[in-house]
């Protein structure tokens, strides 16, 4: 996947949120002031500030582009992220509130897209990732899934090599199950054999359907043996704090109580944090003593979808925890050499598959209401 872009930088964490009518009260905190109260509340960095000239992000034509300070415009719809591993927030798409918005991942952001996130554990998802995660990696480089984001003929050099027809998605499948950090940054090495190939593409395909969460029309994973976690008591109007029984497999939230929930998914981490401990953080970071300014405008009570989101979150890591030993276990076998890639043309990619492709087939309205063609 030679194409890699950086994270996006937001600069101000304010134009994200766990809930999108946050982001809603935020927008109309910020439009409703003036003067220095503006300026205080918008948190101007270096590379955004409220006089800042900004293009449409693609994709977002409502969002306006005349300078913030001069006309804010409408509310532009909070659109879909992963802000950290397996947390999806909601972000305000409007480039002049962010300061690396990556608009060429905003051009390819589409319902046939999957971003690769090179974690420890890499992890795919359907939505634009936009916190502090690592380098991403798009599947295909163009709208529509046009063109695969993969070095030229190696889908060609795998259907040959193991009889049958591979798909960029089968090759994504294989970097979950086979791809590990390495000296030189995260390396896959490729089955030489159909066998081991096989093998890979089954485990990549249970990662990959259990990542998405139901994502791209796809069922929700579901627990073994007619197992799920349910709400067992109410959670209240803001609970305090989180724990966990392991012995009753109880999680709690305040008053509130969810059980079933195996001790692989409390226990399951990311970027050296506990998930569901860093998930809950993020929800009540609003009322916390450090919060100041837009940061603190949230929901008052608990929102109730926050409570469906967590059960599928606990679903989602048991079977993950499920999967790690098959994954840890999991040995690529022999693989086909760098020389052999060289030889079908595979190695080394091209320089212009590690640019953006350029999208012609819209415009983009660029600062000041200008068109731009790319």
């Amino acid at each position: 996947m030679p194409w890699a872009v950086g994270g996006l930088r937001l600069g101000r964490d304010w134009v994200a949120a766990p809930d999108p009518a946050a982001l809603r009260a935020r927008w109309a905190a910020l439009t409703g002031s003036e003067g220095a109260e503006r300026e205080r509340l918008f948190r101007p960095s270096r590379r955004r500030t409220p006089t800042t000239g900004a293009a449409a992000l693609p994709g977002q034509r409502s969002a306006a582009t005349t300078r913030f300070a001069d006309a804010p415009g409408p509310c532009p719809d909070p659109v879909r992220v992963l802000r950290e591993p397996f947390d999806e927030q909601w972000l305000l798409p409007d480039q002049r509130l962010i300061d690396a918005a990556r608009p060429e991942l905003w051009r390819v952001r589409d319902e046939h897209q999957l971003f690769l996130v090179e974690t420890p554990e890499p992890l795919v998802t359907a939505h634009l990732p936009a916190g502090r995660l690592g380098r991403i990696r798009p599947l295909h480089r163009r709208p529509g899934g046009a063109e695969p984001n993969l070095a030229p003929g190696l889908l060609p050099l795998l259907g040959e090599r193991h009889g049958g027809w591979v798909t960029p998605e089968d090759v994504l499948c294989w970097i979950l199950a086979a791809g590990r950090p390495g000296p030189r940054g995260y390396e896959v090495p490729l089955a030489a054999d159909p066998a081991h190939w096989r093998a890979g593409l089954e485990l990549g395909h249970r990662l990959l359907t259990v990542q998405l969460r139901g994502g791209r029309g796809g069922e929700p994973p579901r627990l073994p043996g007619g197992r799920r976690p349910y709400v067992r008591s109410a959670v209240g109007a803001w609970p305090q704090a989180l724990a966990y029984d392991a012995e009753s497999e109880t999680l709690s939230l305040g008053s509130g109580t969810v059980s079933p929930v195996p001790a692989g998914a409390w226990g399951y981490e990311a970027q050296g944090a506990r998930v569901l401990e860093a998930w809950f953080a993020a929800r009540t970071a609003h009322r916390g003593p450090d919060a100041e300014g837009l940061e603190a405008l949230g929901p008052a009570q608990w929102p109730q979808s926050w409570t469906s989101e967590l059960l599928a979150l606990v679903t989602t890591l048991a079977l993950l925890a499920d999967l790690a030993p098959e994954r840890a276990a999991f040995e690529a076998g022999p693989g086909l050499s760098a020389g052999k890639l060289r030889a079908a043309g595979v190695l080394p990619a091209p320089a212009w598959t590690r640019r953006p492709a350029s999208v012609l087939d819209h415009q983009e309205e660029g600062p000041g209401g200008q068109f731009a063609l790319l």
